[in-house]
């Protein structure tokens, strides 16, 4: 999570509000049409089985259409990827060494 939270820092140039997605995205100062977003997210990353249509039509309703849809749900999926794959292979704990 943290290199996610520095890539954002770096794109942004916004640490106020990084630092408060990171504490609770809910009352981060974001646009509702991105919560929206998050939202998915989080339930794409929390259990992705459990998404329904109404996910989808949230997003629609908040103004993302196909396109952006498979993006957002690409993205976060490849990020849940990564993270499963440093995770596994100990990249955040530093033994990287013992796996060689």
């Amino acid at each position: 999570m943290e290199s996610h939270a520095e890539f954002l820092r770096r794109v942004t140039l916004n640490e106020d509000m990084v630092a408060a997605l990171r504490r609770d995205y809910r009352r981060a100062p974001i646009t509702d049409r991105e919560k929206v977003m998050v939202e998915y997210v989080v339930q794409l990353t929390k259990d992705a089985a459990r998404i329904t249509p109404e996910h989808h039509s949230r997003l629609r309703a908040a103004g993302y259409d196909d396109r952006a849809r498979l993006q957002i749900t690409l993205i976060a999926s490849w990020f849940n990827y990564i993270n499963r794959v440093a995770d596994a292979l100990g990249v955040a704990r530093g033994t990287m060494d013992e796996v060689k």
